[in-house]
């Protein structure tokens, strides 16, 4: 079902670097806040490829990420987080019709669960400190941030689908 042939290791490498470079190098980071788009390349590439390659990905990237910027701190749960994300993302977008509607929805389902919820309690477990103590400040950025992703993915992912379409079919499972 899943064959992992020359293109889709290069294109896999491509996605890998511009998630790790829009992640840390193109990044805002506090202590307990990060603004960036590392989303977008994730998204993107979980959309054309699929859940399982999104997940793969994610986690590659997290994990090269961190070594590569943050070498001796690691945190595993971020890795379940950015790999569970990148799932979602393949699952509800991959060969099926990407609407405005369907964006929102997952948008607002990793905002909930994967953003709020599971990050938050990474931060708790890392830092020690109770999780309230980083809600307000995730969630007003979150909560900004929100629709500025949803539409920053939805010009990015329709430009990127015409592209394809009107170019070549740059996975064609079978070569």
């Amino acid at each position: 079902m899943y064959n992992f042939n020359s293109k889709m290791i290069v294109l896999s490498g491509i996605f890998i670097a511009l998630i790790i470079i829009f992640t840390h190098v193109l990044a805002i980071q506090t202590l307990f806040l990060r603004i960036s788009f590392g989303f977008l390349p994730l998204a993107v590439y979980a959309s054309i490829c699929g859940p399982l390659y999104g997940a793969f990905i994610g986690a590659l990237a997290d994990i090269l990420g961190c070594l590569i910027f943050s070498p001796g701190f690691y945190f595993p749960g971020f890795t379940i987080s950015t790999s569970l994300s990148g799932y979602i993302y393949g699952y509800y977008f991959h060969d099926k019709p990407v609407s405005l509607k369907r964006i929102c929805i997952v948008f607002i389902f990793l905002f909930c669960s994967v953003d709020m919820l599971l990050n938050t309690f990474w931060l708790s477990l890392l830092y020690h400190k109770a999780a309230t103590a980083f809600l307000l400040s995730r969630f007003i950025k979150n909560i900004i941030f929100l629709p500025i992703n949803i539409i920053v993915f939805s010009v990015v992912y329709k430009a990127i689908q015409k592209y394809l379409q009107k170019n070549f079919v740059i996975l064609n499972k079978k070569s």
